[in-house]
């Protein structure tokens, strides 16, 4: 589903496209014995802006499925474009994959000035589990720890616009599951090792895994400018995941908007109704000050 998501994606950023640098294989953390990476793409003609872009699809990333073509689209508009790759489920948990991504994002801080970015004018973007990591990175975005002994730890870990694709928003109110009948059902098996479900959980303790994995709980006034684009025909997760999101985020006095793509399923349908609004917000939020 992703590498098809993906592939449509670019065919139609493709009208935007641009020459392009590729930085491959830049290591933004190490643990247990693994490296995980990122790579960059810069454009011929950069803008100053930068753009995190999750390579997740169900929690499951993979270098492969990092996307030149989409890229270039992003490129042509001056955008730096960091593709950011985590580990993945089963072998890693959705809580073990955030700290992935906050340290992807204290990484790009640390070296935006290598790479011509202004760190205060990262966007960060992704569609169904990279739209759900999206949006925790807007919800939890920190100034660092001025102590930490590790230099990256003392960046900020904060993004200035978010666009989230077709994303689980909130588990506790998943259309009309409850958190037990989500977690343990069908619908949701290949993505359950994603969750850290021990054996026989109890309705508490669901719930509580539940809650930890919904960024609708990370929704504070200083959420960032947020986008979401949703499919109203879209089955796996349903538009109600994004119409939540939306209503915790206007309550919220967030700047926000739902883009509702007629016709559109989880699938490329809904990613190329949301394009043109998508480079229209980070042509917004990521403007140059002053």
């Amino acid at each position: 589903m992703l590498r098809r998501i993906t592939f449509l994606f670019a065919l139609v950023l493709s009208v935007y496209a641009s020459a392009q640098e590729r930085i491959q294989d830049l290591i933004y953390m190490k643990s247990g014995g693994a490296a995980f990476t990122m790579d960059v793409f810069k454009p011929k003609a950069p803008n100053g802006a930068a753009i995190i872009y999750m390579v997740s699809g169900g929690w499951f990333s993979a270098h492969e499925n990092i996307n030149p073509q989409l890229a270039e689209g992003l490129n042509a508009q001056g955008y730096t474009v960091f593709e950011v790759v985590h580990g993945s489920q089963p072998k890693y948990t959705i809580p073990e994959i955030r700290k992935m991504i906050t340290r992807a994002i204290r990484y790009i801080h640390a070296n935006a000035a290598q790479y011509g970015v202004d760190p205060d004018r990262l966007g960060i973007t992704g569609a169904s589990a990279g739209g759900h990591l999206s949006l925790f990175a807007g919800g939890t975005g920190d100034a660092g720890n001025p102590d930490a002994r590790d230099p990256i730890e003392r960046q900020p870990s904060s993004v200035a616009a978010v666009v989230a694709y077709m994303p689980p928003t909130d588990f506790m109110n998943y259309g009309t599951f409850k958190p037990k009948e989500l977690l343990t059902g069908l619908m949701f098996s290949p993505f359950k090792a994603a969750f850290g479900l021990p054996a026989n959980p109890t309705d508490d303790q669901l719930n509580a895994i539940a809650k930890a994995a919904s960024p609708i709980y990370t929704v504070t006034p200083k959420f960032p400018p947020t986008l979401l684009v949703h499919g109203d025909k879209d089955v796996l997760v349903p538009i109600q995941q994004s119409e939540v999101m939306l209503e915790a985020l206007k309550k919220a006095g967030v700047t926000s908007e739902l883009v509702t793509v007629k016709g559109g399923a989880h699938d490329g349908v809904t990613f190329a109704g949301g394009i043109q609004r998508m480079m229209e917000w980070f042509g917004t939020y990521l403007k140059k000050k002053g």
